[in-house]
Order: C-alpha cells, then structure tokens, then sequence
C-alpha cells in the first residue's frame, strides 16, 4: 500500500480540467531514408590516388506537411570528396522522420520542425553517411555536430533584418 507523500500516489491525483487533449505534445512516429545515393565513380583507379581528399559537405533541411497534425521532416545531406587526380565519391541522403505534433503554437511548431527535429535525426543520418563512405571502401566520414538550433536563431535573425530592410515581410512571408 503506497504511504502519503509515495510517488505512486502523486500519480494518481486526479487532474485538473475536463480530460480534454490540449496539452502541447511533439515526437517522433518513425523515421527512415527516404533517398540514398552513393556513387564512387573512379574506382578502382581512385585507390591508388595518393593526395588528401577535399570534403564538400552540404546540408539543408525541409518540412512537410502530411496532415493537420504529422509533418514530414527531412535533413538532406550531400557529401563530395575530389583530390587532384579526381571524384572519390559522391554521397546523397535525404533522411526523414514523421513528426507528430499537436495543439503547439505555430512559432513553437516551426522552431521544433527546423531545429528540434533535426538535432534528434542527425546522429542516425550521420551513421548512414559514415557506412556509406566505409563501405565504399574508404575511411568512414564522421561528420561534426552540428547546432541546429544556433543555425535557426541565425537564419530567423537574417530573415527579421530582411524583412526590416524591405520594409515588412516578404510576399508569402513564412519563415
């Protein structure tokens, strides 16, 4: 028998309001690669080619809706290694997650669609590039971490000077 003050009691405390669902909430349904391209177009001369590889790494990230209350989030990821002699490899993803989320305010939703997500897809993105690179054939790419957050307070600052600039927001003017 639980005693007063016992954590099993304080769970059962009845709530406040009408049952109703309207607490904010956002997570994760499923997540997946949605494309995957990986292409080592010199082999097997690029091998033998001795000089340190010049890393191009891109990334960029997209929200779309799937519904009124999932999203499709996605975090692409295009990674080129040239040398002297030539193209290494060229590696494309697009890793994506659905996203539920509801009864969250719009700059709330925003902010967890282009920066919250894509914090929490990254790690598993980044294995995907680092086997791709191994398998094949040369040493793993393990990408940095990446602030996704401090990327979007950024971009949403360049935008507020933007639209100041113009005079008010663009035409359309989601951020």
């Amino acid at each position: 028998m639980a005693d007063e003050g016992d954590v099993l009691t304080d769970l059962n405390t009845p709530s406040s309001g009408n049952g109703a669902d309207n607490r904010p909430t956002a997570g994760f349904i499923t997540q997946y690669i949605k494309d995957l391209s990986v292409e080592n177009p010199n082999s097997p001369a690029s091998f033998q080619w001795q000089d340190a590889p010049q890393i191009d790494l891109q990334f960029n990230i997209g929200a779309n809706p799937v519904n009124d209350e999932i999203s499709e989030v996605e975090l692409k990821i295009n990674a080129t290694a040239n040398c002297e002699n030539g193209q290494l490899y060229v590696i494309e993803l697009v890793y994506a997650g659905l996203v539920g989320v509801r009864n969250m305010p719009e700059d709330q939703m925003h902010m967890f669609l282009f920066a919250e997500a894509p914090r929490i897809l990254f790690p598993f993105a980044r294995r995907v590039v680092a086997d791709a690179t191994r398998d094949l054939g040369f040493q793993p790419l393990m990408v940095d971490p990446i602030d996704f957050n401090g990327l979007y307070l950024q971009r949403l600052q360049e935008k507020q000077a933007e639209d100041a600039a113009t005079g008010g927001a663009a035409p359309g003017g989601n951020a």
